[in-house]
Order: structure tokens, then C-alpha cells, then sequence
């Protein structure tokens, strides 16, 4: 059976490609600011459904793969924050986290044909320490455009670590990708070995 990885996240493919797991890729159609505009429920099940939309707008053109979506929810003091527009926005979310405590929230769901057949959430809170602006600025020059892609605006594999002074939760869920509850499923699944 194809796995289809319904993602352009350079990360999701490296850590399915660093665990040895084979796999497709392909790009989801879903209008991901629709979703969160209409949407009253909480941030697991926001990032749950992100995820399902995902896998299943690529399952349902590819019905005999199995297909997996994932999303990432950032929320802060109870405010939900999307990918940045633009370096000004990335400043302005930098600066609304510095010294709060962030909410992560990730979400991943497999698909088949036209039916979710598993989903999973997990979240990780991350102490954001109190950011000058003189950081902010030096940190967004130096992983500027690659951050632009992350909704915390930050990649725990790179200098975005310096964004905080504590973390709790699973490390593969920060990098939006709860990626030990996806292999076990897998091997269920019979995708991989057990």
C-alpha cells in the first residue's frame, strides 16, 4: 500500500524519511483560514480536523493509498496565532509571546479513500523567555524565510530554541508532527514492520 504524506512541510518528510519510512508526497487543497474563521471548538480539535481535511483531500483522489495529514495550533493566552504574512507580522507575534507561555497543539490523522480511519493529538506548552527587540530583530534576519512557514515562528531544530527558557512535551510534537503515535499506528496498520 502508498504512503502518502499530504504535506509540503520540509520537516514532516525529513522526520518520516529519518525514521525510514517510505513515502509520497503530496500538496492538500484545503483553505486552512476557513476552517479556523468558522471554527468554535478547542485547539486539539481544531488541529484534528486540520489534519483529517488534509489527508482526506488527497485520500479521496488517491483511494488506495493511505494517506496522512497533520496540522500544528499555536495558541497564547488564549489567542490563536497563524503562520506569519510577512516579516512585520512574525515581529509583532515574537513580541505578543515574549515571556507567556505557549500552547502547542498537534495533530495528525490517516485516511483512506473517503474516510478518516485514525487521528491523534498531542500538545507540548513552551515558556517563551522575555524577547528584546534587538533579539527579535536579529533572530528573524537570521532564519528568515524558514520560520515564515511555522506558526509559532520558530523551528525547534534551529535558533528558534533561543525563543525559550522551558519546555514540556514530546519533541516531534513541537516540530508539529506527533511523530512516535504515527509509527505505532503504522505498524498496526501494517505499513511497517513490527
Amino acid at each position: 500500500m502508498d504512503l502518502i504524506l499530504a504535506s509540503t512541510s520540509p520537516i514532516r518528510g525529513t522526520l518520516l524519511a529519518n525514521a525510514g519510512v517510505p513515502y509520497g508526497m503530496a500538496t492538500p487543497a484545503v483553505d486552512e483560514a476557513a476552517v479556523k474563521q468558522g471554527f468554535d471548538g478547542n485547539d486539539g480539535e481544531l488541529a484534528t480536523r486540520l489534519a483529517e481535511l488534509k489527508a482526506l483531500g488527497v485520500a479521496t483522489e488517491r483511494p488506495n493509498a493511505l494517506v496522512i495529514g497533520s496540522d500544528s495550533v499555536v495558541s497564547v493566552d488564549g489567542r490563536r496565532f497563524s503562520k506569519p504574512g510577512g516579516l512585520e507580522e512574525a515581529a509583532e507575534h515574537l513580541r505578543f509571546f515574549s515571556g507567556r507561555s505557549m500552547l502547542l497543539t498537534s495533530a495528525v490523522a490517516l485516511a483512506k479513500g473517503d474516510k478518516v480511519v485514525w487521528r491523534h493529538a498531542e500538545e507540548a506548552r513552551l515558556q517563551v523567555r522575555t524577547l528584546s527587540e534587538a533579539f527579535i530583530h536579529s533572530y528573524l534576519a537570521s532564519d528568515w524565510p524558514e520560520v515564515s512557514y511555522c506558526v509559532g515562528v520558530f523551528r525547534l531544530e534551529g535558533p528558534g530554541i533561543q525563543l525559550f527558557e522551558g519546555i514540556e512535551g514530546d519533541h516531534f510534537t513541537i516540530q508539529g508532527f506527533p511523530l512516535l503515535a504515527l509509527l505505532g499506528e503504522l505498524r498496526r496498520q501494517g505499513v511497517l514492520a513490527v
